[in-house]
């Protein structure tokens, strides 16, 4: 399924800021076709504004960013997301006045077709409805009378009806029922077999190791420690300095 060694995203010294205060240095970070990256640390670390300064969420950031071959590095988030980069907000944000129907036509987007011609990841509402039980038992009800599970399910489904070619995940493991944790794991196995590209911010060792390639370990901005994610698993002292609590 997977083309090898080609890269979607890349990005390189990514530096990002709030305000004043700069949050990101020199981050260096690639994702392959059909690979699952996650992107470890601490609470505060700098996951969140990773993501967002990479699809361009963030005015004020520095560094380049490539994605599908093409310099993203200034771009608005429209723009990636167009080019099918795809991100779904640790916050949920779903439509709550809208149906989980309506929420899903938001994301559509036409069908896209890889660099070397073969089709993309084509997803529909049934489709996704197989990915996800629990949206398929109720389409007609508004986001806002869902749990917080299935908003966050919703969320990743809206996403991925723009058939995105990579997905960034912000903490999907988050404040979430253990069934919906498992739920989610199955779902993002789902999308790399299908070609998916996922790179998940998260700090949940358990979660990132069920699904993960490779990880990088973000403390105070940096990336200090990168590795195949059976390698970080078994390496004590990086899990005790960046990622215990």
């Amino acid at each position: 399924m997977s083309a090898p060694n080609e890269t979607l995203l890349d990005a390189k010294s990514l530096c990002a800021w709030y305000g004043a205060a700069q949050i990101l240095y020199d981050v260096d970070l690639n994702v392959q076709r059909g690979e699952v990256v996650a992107l470890m640390g601490r609470n505060g670390a700098g996951k969140s504004t990773t993501l967002k300064a990479l699809i361009g969420m963030l005015t004020k950031r520095r560094g380049t960013v490539h994605f599908m071959g093409q310099d993203i590095s200034k771009s608005e988030p429209h723009v990636a997301g167009r080019l099918g980069l795809g991100f779904v907000p640790e916050d949920r944000r779903v439509f709550t006045d809208l149906t989980v129907m309506e929420n899903l036509e938001v994301g559509k987007q036409p069908a896209r077709r890889w660099n070397d011609g073969t089709d993309a990841p084509l997803w529909t509402a049934d489709r996704l409805f197989k990915l996800f039980p629990n949206l398929g038992e109720m389409p007609q009800r508004p986001g806002g009378r869902m749990s917080g599970g299935e908003q966050q399910m919703l969320t990743v489904a809206r996403t991925l009806m723009g058939n995105p070619y990579l997905v960034l995940l912000d903490e999907p493991s988050e404040g979430v029922a253990p069934v919906i944790v498992e739920q989610m794991a199955n779902m993002i196995l789902e999308l790399k077999a299908q070609g998916v590209s996922i790179l998940l911010s998260e700090q949940n060792m358990h979660f990132a190791e069920l699904v993960s390639d490779r990880a990088y370990v973000l403390e105070k901005g940096q990336i200090r420690y990168q590795a195949p994610m059976a390698e970080l698993a078994v390496n004590d002292e990086v899990r005790r300095n960046y990622l215990s609590v």
